[in-house]
């Protein structure tokens, strides 16, 4: 059984992915485009500081972020006018490229959800194939994209320090691993609650729970503020906007999708078993 969930989870992934490619195509991309321009416009010089693109996962955005950001490895000026050779074409980063990075994240993303899944059926609550698998979802995209993303936003091209991108990675996955830890803590806190408190008020208190230890995370945590201050303000918040999403997209995606399938499938079963038939496999 753990074995056909993996397989839906990512099958759905990888379509997530390809549709989250098509949303970053559309709104992500010219973002990128400006903050190239941008920055070839200006040079690389970072008075400021500011984040730059690092490596693949978060999205359409900074690398060191958990989500794709594969297209998103610029071309920067060479110091005294000449120019780098590109490893890849900025089409190739934007086309190929980053649905390559949108479609291996969304099948790893995929496969982690469907075992989540496959622990979760049975508790929490009477949640049928579709209503958990757009819980979890929610519950994934604000612990793994939306919360994280808070504190160290995904920020585009000309925006970065090179020389920080190993501590604001570090930052980013400490802060990452604390957000999914604390949403499992809250998650466990309201079902044991659930039996005195009733469900409405188990999942405000795992709520209340989640939301103070995050908070204390984000004062411990230190801050991050390299963005030059000439780049543009609305440039940048439009990268970000772009960047959660897209995020969102694939994570929607992927909830309604694996929900849709595994209801889909039970239907199947129960038809089956009715008949005397064996259930199918996917």
């Amino acid at each position: 059984m753990i074995g056909i969930l993996l397989a839906r989870g990512m099958l759905i992934g990888i379509l997530a992915g390809v549709f989250a490619f098509g949303v970053a195509t559309l709104i992500g991309e010219p973002s990128v485009d400006r903050a190239i321009a941008f920055e070839s416009a200006h040079g690389h010089d970072h008075p400021e500081g500011g984040r730059q693109d690092e490596t693949v996962p978060h999205e359409h955005a900074a690398p060191e972020h958990a989500g794709p950001d594969v297209g998103h490895h610029h071309h920067h000026a060479a110091e005294a006018g000449d120019e780098e050779e590109e490893l890849f074409s900025r089409a190739t980063q934007g086309g190929w490229g980053l649905l390559t990075g949108l479609v291996v994240y969304g099948a790893a993303v995929g496969g982690l959800f469907a075992l989540t899944y496959a622990y979760a059926q049975g508790r929490m609550g009477a949640l049928g194939p579709r209503g958990l698998a757009a819980t979890l979802a929610v519950l994934g995209f604000l612990a793994i994209v939306l919360v994280p993303g808070f504190k160290y936003p995904a920020n585009p091209p000309a925006v970065g320090d090179p020389d920080t991108i190993r501590q604001r990675t570090a930052l980013f996955f400490i802060l990452l691993i604390l957000s999914v830890a604390a949403m499992g803590g809250a998650v466990v806190c309201a079902r044991r609650l659930a039996g005195r408190w009733g469900g409405w008020n188990a999942g405000l208190a795992g709520g209340a729970l989640f939301l103070a230890v995050m908070v204390a995370a984000g004062f411990v945590l230190p801050t991050v503020d390299e963005v030059p201050v000439t780049f543009p303000a609305q440039l940048l918040w439009q990268f970000r906007l772009a960047s959660w999403g897209i995020q969102a997209a694939l994570w929607a995606a992927l909830g309604l999708g694996f929900g849709g399938l595994c209801q889909a499938a039970q239907e199947r079963d129960a038809q089956a078993l009715r008949r005397g038939d064996r259930p199918a496999l996917f």
